[in-house]
This record gives structure tokens, C-alpha cells and sequence, in this order.
């Protein structure tokens, strides 16, 4: 089920159906992912700043950043995901969500996924399948190497 779209010079341009991953099949540094997980915990990360410990703003509005850290995952992993302002009040334990145009972000050589501006969170209905807590791809620490030729 593909919808057309008129772009502003007349042509119509085909939208892509989303490919759904597992989260087993993440890798360091990858963006564009879309899939179906269930949050398993959710808690809140306190943001202060560098200059003084005062809370840092975000930038279209003077409320200050809101970030938590989120535990999700499906039947074949978990992974952490870095859940940033509107999006703190959607990932609630036991909710499934759907994450479009996610992305890998390394923190301190773990991978974190992230939903920025360009991406979609959105709340679906439950999931049927059993999250698998004991592969957190959030453990696995990853370095880099520069391999000369």
C-alpha cells in the first residue's frame, strides 16, 4: 500500500512503506530504523549544565529539558532509549510504541537509541509478544579501532 504525494514542481513522488527492524538488529551509529517496541521501565534523568548545575533550556521554549531514560525492547532484545521533552509523557512502562526514523547514538561507547525532530513517536496497541530483558544491546560496549591498510 503505497500513497503518492504532489511535491511543489507537479510531480508525484511514491512513499516508501516502512521496513520494520528488530532490535537485535541494531548496530553502532545507524539512523532511519523503524520499529514496534514495548517500554519495559522509564526513569528520569536530572539535566543540569555545566555552568553551575542550573538546568540547560531547550531552545523554542524557556522550559527547561526534560529527559528520561527508557528501557525497551521486543521479543529478540532490549535496548536504552533517550526519550527527550513531549516525548518523556509518551514512553510509560507496559505502552508499545512505535518509533520512526530512529537512530543509534553512542554514550560512553554504549549504543542508545533516539528519536530526534525528524522521527515519530507514536502510542499503538499492545503488543503480543514477550520482551526478551535478557539481551540488552545498552551493555554491549563497543570501541573504536582505526585499522591501517
Amino acid at each position: 500500500m503505497e500513497t503518492a504525494t504532489a511535491s511543489g514542481s507537479g510531480t508525484v513522488t511514491a512513499k516508501r512503506k516502512p521496513v520494520f527492524v528488530k532490535v537485535d538488529q541494531l548496530q553502532p551509529n545507524t539512523s532511519g530504523h523503524t520499529l514496534t517496541v514495548k517500554v519495559v521501565s522509564s526513569k528520569p534523568v536530572k539535566v543540569t549544565n555545566k555552568n553551575g548545575g542550573r538546568p540547560s533550556f531547550s531552545s523554542r521554549s524557556l522550559q527547561p529539558s526534560r529527559i528520561a531514560e527508557c528501557l525497551v525492547g521486543d521479543e529478540t532484545g532490549t535496548i536504552l532509549f533517550t526519550a527527550r521533552n513531549d516525548q518523556v509523557d509518551t514512553m510509560k512502562p507496559d505502552t508499545t510504541v512505535i518509533l520512526r526514523n530512529a537512530k543509534i547514538d553512542m554514550f560512553k561507547g554504549t549504543m542508545r537509541l533516539a528519536v530526534d525532530k525528524w522521527g515519530r513517536v507514536e502510542v499503538t496497541e499492545p503488543a503480543n509478544f514477550q520482551v526478551k530483558e535478557e539481551n540488552n544491546l545498552s551493555l554491549v560496549e563497543y570501541e573504536l579501532v582505526n585499522v591501517e591498510e
